[in-house]
């Protein structure tokens, strides 16, 4: 399993209902910090760059795939229109916080919009939509069960204990009492947001080490080994030999020189915690800079509106998107 997938596996609802979740995305070799993740795509692979992480951040991941249905000349035009709204000074230039900020505001709304969505799939006809959720509900239209039916079972069947749902019940429910603020046994969509997105509160962003050393860990010695590491972030599906043998040496590298600080050649909680929720990394100032480093063709520390439809396959790929809200109405273009 990648670092990347291991929130898919505890809101374990996405896959076992009809309920779709959000789940931290596959972040880019190096440190993988989840707090503000921008896109499920690898931002580098060895070194090869793939614009396909800018779209999703600059765009937002949902849309993103809206922008192969255009033509250059039409992804140029509304590129040129998303400018205007990121120029908040109106000045006709771009400067790093203005790009910062604007995709602090297109990930913002991915969260709001994935909530949003979940929240509503959580009230049937039966169980009209109120101001808070209740676990017994929400177990219900996720697992298809109830506290006494697992009660039952498990008193009547001792093979229960091996459950496929069992885990994922389990970790669901240290997720809710963590987002539960007011500890009154539901949620409400705020404090749902964070049992959705975990990395979006303090409070409950240590459930996001917690489950990432549940996954990464596997002889469950509190450590996670370079060989775990390695595992974890490279794999072995869908590569080859030579770029396996790349990768794995790009990886060990990371290990060794950015995680593993006291060089015992594995990662306690301590360590993990940086590559897991790093107090230093900052996913939309990063990309913010990745961005001016291949658009700022005069190297002012500006971008014009002509160097960002220049660089618009940088963007929004030789195609282009309407970002939803983002870009408020479609007749805006």
């Amino acid at each position: 399993m990648k670092f990347g997938e291991i929130f898919s596996f505890v809101t374990a609802g996405v896959f076992i209902s009809a309920v779709t979740s959000s789940v931290i995305p596959k972040p880019a070799p190096g440190p993988r910090p989840v707090d503000k993740p921008l896109s499920d795509e690898s931002h580098f692979e060895g070194e090869s760059h793939n614009v396909e992480y800018d779209h999703d951040a600059f765009l937002g991941k949902d849309e993103a795939n809206s922008f192969d249905q255009l033509t250059p000349e039409e992804s140029a035009r509304r590129l040129g229109i998303i400018f205007d709204k990121i120029d908040a000074d109106k000045d006709g230039l771009l400067s790093e916080a203005e790009l910062q900020q604007w995709i602090r505001y297109v990930q913002k709304k991915f969260v709001e919009t994935e909530t949003d969505r979940q929240w509503s799939e959580h009230f049937t006809n039966e169980h009209h939509e109120s101001s808070e959720l209740r676990w017994s509900n929400y177990l219900k239209r996720t697992y298809g069960t109830t506290e006494e039916e697992m009660e039952s079972e498990n008193r009547n069947n001792p093979e229960f204990v091996e459950n496929e749902n069992k885990v994922p019940i389990a970790r669901d429910r240290r997720r809710w009492d963590l987002a539960d603020v007011d500890k009154n046994g539901h949620l409400t969509k705020e404090e749902f947001t964070f049992f959705v997105h975990p990395e979006e509160a303090e409070h409950t962003k240590p459930v996001v080490l917690e489950e990432a050393l549940e996954d990464v860990d596997k002889d469950r010695d509190g450590f996670i080994s370079l060989q775990e590491y390695i595992d974890d972030t490279v794999g072995d599906e869908g590569v080859d030999a030579e770029n396996y043998t790349a990768l794995v040496a790009e990886e060990e590298k990371d290990f060794h020189e950015h995680l593993d600080r006291d060089g015992d050649g594995r990662l306690n909680r301590a360590e993990a915690s940086e590559w897991v929720i790093p107090t230093d990394y900052d996913h939309s100032l990063e990309e913010s800079r990745h961005l001016f480093s291949e658009a700022d063709l005069d190297r002012n520390g500006l971008l014009s509106k002509s160097e960002v439809i220049q660089k618009h396959d940088l963007f929004v790929g030789s195609q282009a998107t309407d970002y939803g809200e983002a870009l408020s109405r479609h007749d805006e273009f």
